[in-house]
């Protein structure tokens, strides 16, 4: 028998429940802990818990290693090398005009069909933006030909300020 099918038996099957001996536990256990000392509340900890700042940062630095590369505008092209190689810190002004190995040409990422096209392209990047440069970056592997070809565009369009991409030839010591 328990107490859900017998009142006169207590919530532990030992005898009957009495509201008195409940009353008696309570005050019993109240003074029990009346009397335990007080317990001291923890500590506030003030120290700043770097580690998740830490995954942060390097979730940042990872993503932006990643992004980089894609981020620089033009098309990879395989650069001549030169010996006498003035470096020119990429700042992000300048109107990157891109000549393939396959003679494809691009303007930023956007490819231009046709060599007689560049002219009006550039004009129209210049017009958007007078204080950018043109920066001609002809793959290594290109034919002169397809090269000069958008030489002649730009001289034709009047553009007269062309910068040619190069990189540097390791010199040996």
């Amino acid at each position: 028998m328990n107490h859900a099918t017998n009142p006169s038996v207590g919530p532990f099957g030992r005898g009957p429940a009495a509201p008195r001996d409940r009353v008696e536990r309570l005050r019993a256990l109240r003074m029990l802990t009346a009397e335990a000392a007080p317990r001291e509340l923890p500590r506030v900890k003030s120290d700043i818990n770097v580690t998740p700042l830490v995954d942060v940062v390097l979730v940042l630095l990872i993503i932006f290693m990643v992004v980089t590369p894609l981020i620089a505008s033009g098309v990879t092209v395989d650069l001549p090398r030169t010996v006498d190689h003035s470096r020119k810190p990429d700042e992000g002004k300048d109107i990157i005009l891109s000549v393939t190995q396959d003679k494809r040409i691009y303007l930023g990422a956007a490819r231009i069909e046709r060599p007689d096209d560049v002219g009006r392209a550039v004009r129209a990047e210049l017009r958007k933006f007078p204080n950018k440069s043109i920066f001609l970056k002809g793959d290594a592997r290109a034919p002169y030909g397809a090269v000069r070809e958008v030489m002649e565009a730009l001289h034709e369009a009047d553009i007269q300020d062309v910068v040619l991409g190069t990189e540097e030839l390791n010199k040996p010591h």
